[in-house]
């Protein structure tokens, strides 16, 4: 008799953003004449930029000529990309990252999720907490996270490192010591970063007792302040205890496109075994490569042209993210994030939950956010708004919002 993977009976009955849109599309079906505002789920409004939209015509073009034609991509991603995101984003900053250590996929979401395939079922995990649910799905649906305890809303298996308020939404140093650490920075939700002395301490101490730090560096293009690295490998050491995961997605509005990369070095090393060599192995398995056109748009985001239309379409949402801010801070809220982040992360009013607020929101201002406690059981009285709309629906829901 055929068996499934009872694992997966261990997650919540939908995701998280799934459930978001099933009840958003129940009130529009019900309230055909109200006018719902989404600042909930991070997809980006604003278009491609002119200079990558000329490199996605280029390389079609390229497909429709015999002599430019391309099939499937190598492995591990074309070498142009991968040559220039190594100078760009990591030799520029002092980072001891090659090209032949760089994976290109489509997008950081898979990667953060399947990453967990190459390392042993015995290994324990920890998250932070609120956070992002694909590093604890993907473990739930291998097996990894024990049995789920309602009354404290966590997993048996999991380690939960705590991102309040008292620690700036960043977590403290766990005690029991896992084998993989998941850390997020810019987060997602909270917007929260940290600063390259605190991510020092963590490498230093992955380094001192053998765990691997699976670093999601997905929202590093919106760091505004000097001393908040955009690569752990700024961070001394961690060559031998970090894989880094990026995304073009937010960077340059790619998620409509997929386009992503996974940064592993070859000094990473566990039971004598290359974790370079094992997900190179994995990536060719299971992965036919991102489309040609699609990495030669990726490529274009490197151009001195577009650079500077992606940083000015940043500069956009990272203005929509301030006049979130400081209207809610205006009518009273409590509000953190928005600064090296496209998110913000604000008390519930009254003591609601999370899912009670986004009841609220939606019924009495039309618009929607998403739930902190979907994050984890940090998350719970919290809700996270995204800058991701465009500039009239931005002020148009913080207005709606000051009403209240």
């Amino acid at each position: 008799m055929t068996r499934i993977n009872r694992n997966y009976l261990k997650l919540p009955g939908s995701y998280l953003f799934s459930t978001i849109g099933k009840k958003v599309r129940e009130y529009e079906a019900a309230h055909p004449e109200k006018k719902v505002i989404r600042l909930g789920i991070g997809d980006v409004t604003q278009p491609i930029a002119p200079e990558i939209i000329k490199a996605l015509h280029q390389a079609v073009d390229e497909m429709a000529d015999e002599e430019t034609f391309r099939g499937y991509a190598p492995d591990l991603g074309y070498e142009f990309l991968r040559n220039v995101i190594a100078e760009k984003d990591f030799k520029a900053r002092g980072c001891e990252i090659s090209a032949e250590e760089i994976f290109i996929s489509d997008g950081a979401k898979c990667d953060c999720g399947n990453i967990q395939e190459i390392f042993g079922m015995e290994n324990s995990i920890a998250v932070q907490d609120p956070v992002y649910p694909v590093y604890v799905d993907s473990n739930v649906m291998a097996g990894r996270t024990g049995s789920f305890d309602a009354g404290r809303q966590q997993y048996k298996d999991v380690i939960y490192m705590p991102c309040t308020v008292c620690n700036d939404f960043a977590p403290e140093l766990p005690g029991e010591v896992p084998d993989l650490i998941y850390l997020c920075f810019p987060n997602n939700p909270t917007g929260a970063v940290m600063k390259k002395d605190r991510l020092q301490e963590w490498v230093d101490y992955a380094n001192e007792h053998g765990s691997v730090i699976l670093y999601d560096a997905a929202y590093e293009a919106y760091i505004h302040e000097a001393d908040v690295p955009h690569s752990i490998y700024e961070c001394e050491g961690a060559r031998t205890c970090a894989i880094e995961f990026r995304s073009f997605s937010k960077t340059a509005g790619f998620t409509g496109l997929r386009l992503g990369f996974t940064v592993i070095p070859r000094s990473l090393v566990l039971d004598g075994v290359s974790v370079h060599d094992l997900w190179a192995r994995r990536h060719g398995t299971k992965y036919n490569g991102a489309p040609y056109i699609i990495q030669r748009a990726g490529e274009a985001v490197y151009s001195v042209e577009g650079r500077k239309q992606i940083e000015k379409q940043i500069g956009y949402y990272m203005e929509n993210a301030g006049i979130i801010s400081e209207g809610l801070k205006e009518a009273g809220y409590s509000v953190s994030g928005g600064v090296n982040a496209p998110y913000i992360w604000l008390k519930t009013p009254d003591q609601m939950t999370s899912w009670e607020f986004f009841d609220f929101l939606l019924e009495n201002a039309n618009v929607v956010g998403t739930p902190g406690s979907g994050f984890g059981p940090h998350g719970e009285h919290y809700f996270r708004l995204t800058a991701f709309g465009n500039r009239e629906s931005t002020i148009e829901a913080i207005d709606r919002i000051r009403k209240l």
